[in-house]
């Protein structure tokens, strides 16, 4: 069995495996981010129809945009 060398670890990985891992973090981020706007988009978009509708009921229908903009930060702690 070889001995463990710090300078040579090139058997324990191939040289382009971080190139997957950043590139994991990269669309982990991306896509949350967008799913975040995408559903921040729509729920502004059925506030201001509810706004429209019922003016006094407007205030209970921020929690969806507040939900949808967690999205994103989720997207950061998950890369």
């Amino acid at each position: 069995m070889a001995d463990y060398d710090e300078a040579n670890l090139s058997y324990v990985c191939s040289s382009w495996a971080p190139i997957l891992g950043f590139g994991g973090c990269a669309a982990a981020v991306v896509f949350a981010n967008l799913g975040g706007a995408f559903g921040t988009a729509k729920a502004g978009q059925g506030m201001m129809a509810m706004g429209v509708r019922s003016p006094e009921l407007l205030m209970k229908n921020i929690i969806p945009v507040v939900m949808a903009g967690g999205l994103g930060i989720y997207g950061l702690n998950v890369s």
